[in-house]
């Protein structure tokens, strides 16, 4: 007899069905084919005491399960359920009263028939209902996560008992069912950190207050102790909410990197990821045999924070240039290739020598200006020509950390920085690719960023005097639109100009020339 059951398989951010065909014929052998992984091809032993401990059996037959399509890589031990359920209808144990063929039936099985979460299950909810499934049996923890998809009848199961009497009894599963909407909006006024809980440092707030309104990449430099990681944490906190797409988009990847397991449910903050300064490059970009999304991915539609930007390994460093730009990455293998979205805010931090003072003779520990230069050149010019602002954060004096008073807190700074993001979104709605100012080319920069003979002749004279670099010339235009943007005027002026030349510390004599 010839059964077929669904799984689905996940390659970059998207799923593909596969179907899981079990023929019994004469004879005694158990064949798994169809590309299997090692976790798959040992699912045969989870399989059959499973099944013996709830009363069924793999019986002495010879059992063919193929999963097709058989050219394509299958990875993971979340097919289990698929394959017992293909074995039980095949081999007459099981008279089905629902049509398994309507149904995507994934988990993967320990001993006792029980369940363990999968990844993907987002993806896997998106595509069942593309092709026009009507349910998904899935593991209980991962229900939450793909009830997100509406239209598809979404079953959490604990054990594969409640799947055979599902199937044979006709016992109903009881659906999972989700308000997207207001779990979305429920989580919005509410972030773990806030810009309220920062003493002082009133100018380094302002300037993370313009990133997050243009998006623009910033660099933190600045002694120990000064702020800089609090400062970064706080970031996510002021930068406009996740639209109900962002947030699908963000919670598939972390579907599909397994960080959703146990939590379920649409992921409403954004999300902010902190490596190592160990990290290698694959685990930062992505990759690996069987491709995983990087901290880059993890990171999209929110921010990726480098601290300690010089003890990175070059190498790690210079795959980011190409994300920076481009906002996804490709992974290419000899039969697939899958891109990944990498669309976030850089922020990095760093101290300015490897003492982590500044060239102060009263620092506890000091560094000569040739060792700070080579310091500091570990960091190479073309990824500094991605980051648009440079910022000096320096330590808050005892005043400052002793006063009681609360700053202002987040959900205020976000309100402006909401109302600038809106201005740029109708700005920019012709163009597909630009959503806000750090995004400008060259053209959009000449049409948005002109500047009046005052505006352009006091940056001439900022450019010759402080000696900054050719590559600052667009970032302080950019940065100085978005300054205009929070301000909402349609015309950058010389004040505007004069902040945005104060976030270009690193392009100055003295820092690297």
């Amino acid at each position: 007899m010839l059964t077929k059951v669904y799984g689905s398989a996940v390659f970059g951010v998207e799923a593909t069905t596969i179907t899981v065909e079990v023929n019994v014929d004469i004879g005694i052998g158990y064949h798994l084919v169809g590309l299997p992984d090692i976790a798959i091809k040992e699912s045969n032993f989870r399989i059959a005491a499973a099944l013996q401990n709830n009363g069924f059996r793999i019986p002495g037959k010879k059992l063919i399960l193929n999963m097709s399509p058989a050219d394509l890589r299958k990875e993971g031990s979340a097919y289990d359920l698929t394959l017992a359920m293909g074995i039980l209808v095949a081999t007459g144990q099981l008279d089905a009263r629902h049509p398994l063929e309507e149904y995507i039936i994934m988990g993967e099985l320990s001993l006792d028939g029980t369940l363990q979460p999968i990844r993907g299950a987002l993806p896997i909810a998106i595509k069942a209902k593309e092709e026009g499934f009507k349910g998904f049996i899935l593991p209980k923890q991962n229900a939450k996560e793909a009830a997100i998809v509406e239209g598809l009848a979404v079953f959490g199961i604990d054990s594969i008992k409640q799947v055979i009497d599902f199937f044979s009894e006709g016992i109903e599963l009881e659906e999972t069912i989700v308000d997207m909407k207001a779990e979305f909006y429920e989580h919005l006024a509410n972030p773990e950190f806030d810009f309220a809980d920062v003493k002082g440092q009133e100018s380094i707030k302002r300037c993370m207050e313009i990133a997050a309104a243009g998006g623009h990449n910033i660099i933190l430099i600045g002694p120990p102790g000064s702020g800089k990681t609090m400062l970064a944490k706080r970031l996510p906190s002021i930068l406009p909410p996740m639209s109900l797409h962002e947030s699908l988009e963000t919670t598939k990847i972390h579907s599909v990197a397994g960080r959703t397991m146990n939590k379920g449910g649409i992921m409403t903050s954004r999300p902010f990821r902190s490596p190592h300064h160990t990290i290698s490059d694959v685990a930062l970009v992505g990759g690996g045999t069987y491709p995983q999304p990087g901290e880059i991915s993890l990171a999209h539609n929110g921010v990726l924070f480098l601290d300690e930007l010089p003890e990175f390994k070059r190498g790690v460093l210079e795959v980011l240039r190409q994300p920076l730009e481009d906002r996804d990455v490709t992974i290419s293998r000899a039969k697939f290739t899958v891109t990944y979205p990498s669309s976030f805010m850089l922020v990095a931090s760093m101290n300015p020598s490897p003492g982590g003072y500044f060239n102060d003779p009263d620092a506890p520990v000091t560094s000569s200006p040739a060792e700070m230069q080579r310091y500091l050149s570990k960091v190479s010019g073309p990824l500094l020509d991605r980051i648009d602002i440079h910022i000096e954060v320096t330590p808050v004096p005892f005043e400052k950390l002793s006063d009681t008073r609360k700053g202002e807190s987040s959900i205020e700074i976000r309100e402006r920085v909401t109302k600038a993001r809106q201005l740029q979104t109708d700005r920019f709605v012709m163009f597909e690719n630009i959503h806000y100012n750090a995004q400008m080319g060259v053209k959009q920069i000449r049409k948005y960023c002109a500047l009046d003979e005052a505006s352009l002749s006091l940056l001439k004279t900022a450019m010759e005097r402080l000696n900054l670099s050719a590559r600052a010339y667009d970032r302080i235009l950019k940065v100085s639109r978005t300054i205009a943007d929070l301000e909402a005027s349609e015309v950058i002026d010389g004040n505007h100009i004069s902040e945005a030349i104060q976030y270009r510390s690193l392009d100055r004599d003295g820092w690297f020339g």
